[in-house]
């Protein structure tokens, strides 16, 4: 099965200062794995949120995951993992209450770095995103189910 790619676009499009040509995805699924695109002051829709103010870019930023995830056919409830940058070890405070309150009972792994800088100098913040939907209970995972139907195969030589 092919992977889902959501929201394609072009480098060049997103960054028309700068000389790229890259295409892109905001959101692949593969499988049951969610992978995003970082997330940052920067809107679905282009627009740049909340110059100056990292906790007003964080929400920015969970309002484009929920988008994102639920477009993929997931849920904030599904995120594993969460890589967040910042530019300053002032915003790591009200970054983290912010996409703390998102995430309020999920307990997704988590990893924290301070760079140097983002891809636009106005971001002050970015966040990855990784989820994996549940299997349906009572149903095998894809790998166990093939594996269930070799050994049958077998039976019946």
């Amino acid at each position: 099965m092919a992977h889902l790619r959501l929201r394609k676009f072009n480098t060049r499009d997103a960054y028309p200062d700068q000389k790229l040509d890259n295409d892109l995805s905001m959101v692949v699924r593969a499988g049951n794995h969610i992978f995003m695109r970082g997330q940052t002051a920067m809107a679905l829709d282009g627009a740049i949120v909340g110059l100056g103010d990292a906790a007003a870019q964080a929400e920015n930023a969970m309002v484009c995951v929920k988008t994102l995830l639920e477009e993929a056919g997931s849920r904030l409830e599904h995120i594993c993992k969460v890589t967040i940058y910042i530019t300053g070890r002032e915003h790591r405070e009200p970054v983290y209450r912010v996409v703390g309150k998102w995430l309020k009972g999920v307990y997704p792994v988590s990893t924290g770095l301070i760079v140097k800088g983002l891809a636009r100098p106005e971001y002050l913040m970015e966040i990855d995103v990784e989820a994996v939907i549940p299997e349906k209970p009572g149903r095998k995972p894809p790998a166990r189910r093939a594996a269930g139907k070799r050994k049958k195969a077998k039976r019946r030589r």
